[in-house]
């Protein structure tokens, strides 16, 4: 039987929205990357954001039923600088600390600024900056409530070739190394959403690029990793989010919000540069293809229904539009919890102590007798045991010897999911929610959580050399755990 309507995936929620810069100061510590050889900030590429979105049910009032998600600029945040900022957001909002969800664009160039930096170069800016940085996201989310108004939301899918699979198999050397690689399919979807006003007195009402009704603002969501700067690059910078989000503000006139999906597995095909461009150039393919959803997008509001048969040369198939039903799209429902996985073995915090004095003295030689490749490869051999340190003084406290407690979330808005949860899963978990449940869109954050859990790789790929499991605190089947846990719960939200 052929198809007669055709449901445009709709929300409509009470929304708000507020914007900060957060650019940290230059000369602020700034070495995310275990080659680079400088420590601190030479200068700003652009200016790091934070946007707080504020999501409600229609018809109710008051702050015990709202989300909130902080999608900012940030490789990610150490669990002391997490708890405040999540604790003051409450105290100042009065919305549950289960419901304020912390979403980093996860770009390697705004510093990895973590507590055990501060001893390092320019880390005396550290604790400075993140006081700042949190009154300043405070105060996003307070005005964000204040500008709360009902909104529909509408989204769309469509693709676009920016980035690809960084598991590269280097059969010369014997090695994966984590680079592009054109051998594997990669999650390529870009998935919109357009906010609109809500127009009780013409639900036809033309919105959109180039029509009527105001565009509020729009979200963008992409699977790759923020990594078109690398070593070499000593700018702040929000890497290809910030052009992605200056080209759809351009031709929108409004916010356009950069979330990050799911991409432990992904990352730009032009990549590991020093300079702007190519983050630039990343972010503009990018932007380009969300303008060309958000062109194509249904009028808010509405279904596409078939309107029988016109004669002409041809019989003529026509469509017209007719008014969602506000009672799907209303839907509000689902919370925070979290998923018991696995722990893998790893060497204790006295053996990563060791390591990181051994490689530490490596480097020290080599500069000495001045051989530059060695001392960059300890450097990031140093880096590495530094970071697990970091990892293994920042497990939650209900953490087991054999279990890590991964929080997550998962929301049913009208006819979308928005969900979240820690870690940097590979792409597989949003692809396959997708195969699951096709037709619906699934707007799925990671890293909402201290950085501790590190990477969860698909079952097959532990033991086979990648660069992943070694910073995982998480063992082989902990992504396919996840994704059944998070299954589920959109199952029973759908129901």
């Amino acid at each position: 039987m052929s198809t007669t309507t055709v449901l445009t995936p709709t929300s409509r929620v009470r929304l708000g929205h507020a914007r900060v810069d957060i650019t940290p100061p230059v000369g602020i510590y700034h070495r995310m990357w275990g080659a680079a050889r400088h420590d601190q900030s030479t200068g700003v590429h652009r200016p790091l954001l934070a946007d707080a979105i504020v999501l409600g049910p229609i018809g109710s009032s008051g702050t015990h039923d709202l989300v909130i998600r902080i999608h900012f600029d940030s490789v990610g945040l150490a669990r002391t600088y997490y708890d405040a900022l999540v604790d003051a957001i409450h105290g100042a909002t009065g919305v549950p600390e289960g419901r304020i969800h912390l979403c980093p664009s996860h770009t390697h160039s705004a510093g990895l600024l973590t507590p055990d930096r501060i001893p390092l170069p320019g880390g005396h800016l550290i604790p400075g900056y993140q006081a700042t940085a949190r009154d300043a996201i405070v105060r996003a989310c307070t005005n964000a409530i204040a500008s709360i108004a009902p909104a529909t939301l509408t989204y769309a899918e469509g693709t676009s070739a920016m980035g690809a699979n960084r598991d590269y198999p280097d059969d010369a050397n014997g090695i994966f190394t984590c680079g592009y690689n054109p051998d594997a399919p990669a999650d390529q979807t870009v998935t919109v959403m357009r906010a609109t006003e809500i127009d009780s007195e013409s639900p036809l009402t033309q919105s959109g690029l180039g029509s009527g009704m105001p565009i509020r603002l729009t979200v963008v969501t992409y699977a790759a990793h923020p990594t078109s700067l690398a070593w070499e690059n000593t700018l702040l910078s929000p890497d290809y989010p910030g052009a992605l989000r200056e080209t759809v503000e351009a031709a929108t006139e409004a916010p356009c919000i950069f979330m990050l999906a799911p991409c432990g597995d992904q990352g730009p095909r032009d990549n590991y540069t020093g300079g702007p461009a190519v983050a630039d150039a990343n972010g503009r393919q990018v932007g380009y293809a969300a303008l060309g959803i958000l062109s194509g997008m249904t009028t808010p509001d509405t279904d596409r229904t078939y309107a029988g048969p016109v004669v002409s040369g041809a019989t003529l198939g026509t469509w017209s539009q007719a008014p969602v039903d506000a009672l799907r799209a209303s839907r509000f429902a689902g919370g925070p919890g979290s998923v018991p996985l696995q722990r893998r073995d790893v060497p204790s915090t006295e053996a990563w102590a060791t390591e990181l004095t051994r490689h530490e003295a490596e480097r020290d030689a080599a500069d000495a007798r001045g051989d530059a490749i060695a001392a960059r490869n300890a450097t990031a051999l140093a880096e590495r045991a530094r970071r697990w340190l970091g990892r293994l003084s920042e497990l939650p406290d209900d953490a087991t010897p054999t279990t890590y407690p991964m929080p997550v979330s998962v929301y049913r808005i009208g006819d979308a999911i928005w969900a979240t949860c820690a870690g940097e899963p590979y792409a597989e978990l949003l692809t396959d929610l997708r195969r699951r449940f096709p037709g619906t869109p699934i707007l799925l954050s990671p890293l909402d959580g201290p950085m501790s859990a590190g990477y969860l790789l698909k079952a097959e790929c532990y033991g086979t050399g990648l660069y992943q499991e070694e910073p995982s605190l998480l063992g082989a089947g902990c992504l396919e755990a996840l994704t059944g846990a998070i299954a589920a719960r959109i199952a029973a939200l759908k129901s």
